[in-house]
């Protein structure tokens, strides 16, 4: 009986994202391979944790960690600029096994927006802080902090500098994200972003609203999604997902392409897309764009990581 149930329980799945958008003409190989190299490493880390028998919770942090630290994603390091040229960023986690969740939006000097997040939820009876209130909330749990221009690239400036001209269109994509089903049956999800580029001061996605652009129940999934957030929060994408399977017995898959394709597509703007794991460790990664930055692992093995529509690479063990 011990072995039955140890196999039985030692089933773990990882899904990550780092945004999606159009396929821009600038996705040279180059470029894809990075993308692809930095993927694989956050994988790597969540793959670890997840095979020790680390919390899908513990996880999905760590890998977004990285994602915020890495100046590629739209997260953390190197997230985009709001019109007047300064960083705000959103973050939210959430553990599918008590529905308990921690949100931070409209941040400017906390270095890894994540981890205040775990620690509104953790460490207070809220779930979303804002602001300067965030700000002092991380100081007092002794946060790294860190000055606005920390958080600038040479990209981001240059982006920034083009929208202002109307040479380019506001992105409301790239954001990161990561959602696990560890070994214990529990699912996570968090996502971090720096919102849309050339966006209002103040302007807050769908990140860190809960049922939006994160949500975990473990009766059902852990969902992070990426896209024009002002979609999603009136679409309430990542509960709707968990809904269709809840109240119609939906499988993950088609749960994810119903809200993708038939309930966001038709609004135009944007789209995005999600990843999502269920809590029998079927994944999903679901987009309507022309690329999803996306990487996913399964204790049987397999991995694999894509950019572009359908090139995704796959390994097995």
């Amino acid at each position: 009986h011990f072995l039955y149930s140890q196999t039985e329980k030692e089933k773990w799945a990882l899904v990550i994202h780092g945004g999606a958008g159009g396929a821009p003409k600038s996705m040279i190989s180059e470029r894809k391979a990075e993308y692809e190299k930095h993927l694989l490493e956050a994988l790597q880390i969540g793959k670890k944790m997840l095979s020790d028998g680390a919390s899908s919770l513990d996880v999905v942090q760590k890998v977004i960690n990285y994602m915020e630290d890495c100046p590629l994603f739209n997260a953390g390091k190197g997230a985009v600029m709001n019109i007047d040229g300064i960083h705000e960023l959103d973050a939210a986690i959430m553990d599918g096994s008590n529905l308990k969740a921690g949100a931070v939006a409209g941040v400017r000097d906390i270095k890894n927006p994540i981890n205040a997040a775990r620690l509104v939820m953790d460490s207070t009876p809220h779930v979303l802080l804002i602001g300067e209130g965030a700000s002092a909330f991380a100081k007092s749990q002794k946060l790294e902090i860190v000055d606005n221009s920390y958080f600038s690239t040479i990209e981001r400036t240059n982006q920034l500098n083009e929208i202002k001209v109307s040479k380019e269109d506001p992105d409301p994509r790239g954001t990161v994200g990561c959602v696990a089903l560890d070994v214990k049956g529990n699912l996570a999800a968090a996502t971090s972003t720096g919102g849309m580029s050339g966006k209002k001061w103040g302007r807050v996605g769908d990140v860190p609203i809960i049922g939006a652009g994160t949500y975990a129940n473990n009766n059902t999934a852990a969902i992070s999604g990426t896209g024009h957030g002002e979609l999603w929060i009136r679409r309430v994408v990542a509960f709707d997902i968990c809904a269709l399977m809840e109240y119609k017995g939906f499988s993950l898959e088609k749960a994810a392409n119903e809200v993708i394709f038939n309930k966001i597509s038709p609004m135009g703007g944007s789209g995005g897309g999600i990843v999502a794991v269920d809590k029998e460790g079927n994944i999903a990664m679901v987009f309507n764009t022309g690329l999803m930055h996306r990487a996913w692992a399964k204790s049987s093995g397999e991995y694999g990581v894509g950019v572009l529509k359908n090139d995704e690479k796959i390994w097995k063990k």
